[in-house]
């Protein structure tokens, strides 16, 4: 996340002259620049100095990743950004209703932007009904620490829990894929399974050797070949020719 620069500009060159060719500007916890979606809003979205980090992200041909902000955050990044941003590991909103997912009226911006979305494989982001499972069990645990129940009874009765959970399933991440195509369009589509992050997984993608299988489900729902090749990479390898284009344009922050 963006707490890496440590709010220097000079921190962010360094990085890129390091190698770093992406950073998502927030991770779990809001920063002094960008509010991010599973910490509280203190921003509006961007700073002064936030809209100057991805000013020079544009400037340097880094990518933008939307992942993990809020949406005020995600909203004044399209409006600053020049260069397509990305959603390196985000589902739809609309079919899972958690903060971390992207909400139809910023599938629209992306799509105006050039921008790609790549939908992550995580159950709770996938699936609708696992995310009010386990929001409604969060709410237990609150209320037994609430009554003061000790640790052990906590943990028994959370394991309990979350063994009677709903799965997700390989058929509702391609759901996820099908609904950001539907929206943003084929070319703001990708794969961007977090599966180096994540430690549950969907039913029948338990890992990379699964990824032929999303592949077939999507091409039975009628996904062409090159359809499946923008899925798999041209998205993506668009998103980061089009960032080194307006790079070369010398766009840059004010510090």
């Amino acid at each position: 996340g963006g707490h890496a620069i440590e709010n220097s500009l000079g921190a962010l060159r360094m990085f890129y002259a390091l190698g770093v060719r992406y950073m998502t500007l927030t991770h779990w916890e809001t920063i002094d620049w960008a509010d991010a979606a599973t910490d509280s809003a203190k921003h509006g979205g961007l700073t002064p100095f936030g809209e100057d980090v991805v000013r020079e992200m544009n400037r340097l041909g880094m990518l933008v990743d939307l992942a993990h902000v809020s949406d005020g955050t995600m909203s004044a990044a399209l409006r600053v950004s020049r260069a397509p941003v990305i959603f390196s590991h985000s589902s739809a909103r609309a079919l899972s209703n958690h903060v971390r997912n992207v909400p139809d009226s910023i599938l629209l911006r992306v799509k105006a932007n050039g921008g790609i979305v790549m939908v992550n494989f995580y159950p709770a982001f996938v699936s609708e009904a696992l995310r009010q499972h386990e929001e409604s069990g969060q709410a237990r645990v609150r209320a037994f620490r609430a009554a003061g129940l000790d640790s052990a009874a906590i943990a028994d009765s959370t394991r309990r829990w979350s063994a009677a959970a709903p799965h997700a399933t390989l058929a509702q991440v391609a759901d996820h894929v099908d609904y950001v195509r539907k929206v943003a369009g084929v070319d703001h589509v990708g794969v961007g399974s977090d599966f180096d992050g994540i430690t549950t997984t969907p039913d029948g993608l338990e890992d990379v050797s699964k990824f032929p299988d999303l592949i077939a489900e999507l091409l039975r729902r009628g996904w062409t070949a090159q359809d499946i090749r923008k899925l798999a990479g041209l998205n993506l390898l668009r998103v980061m020719s089009e960032a080194e284009r307006v790079a070369g344009q010398g766009l840059a922050g004010s510090r």
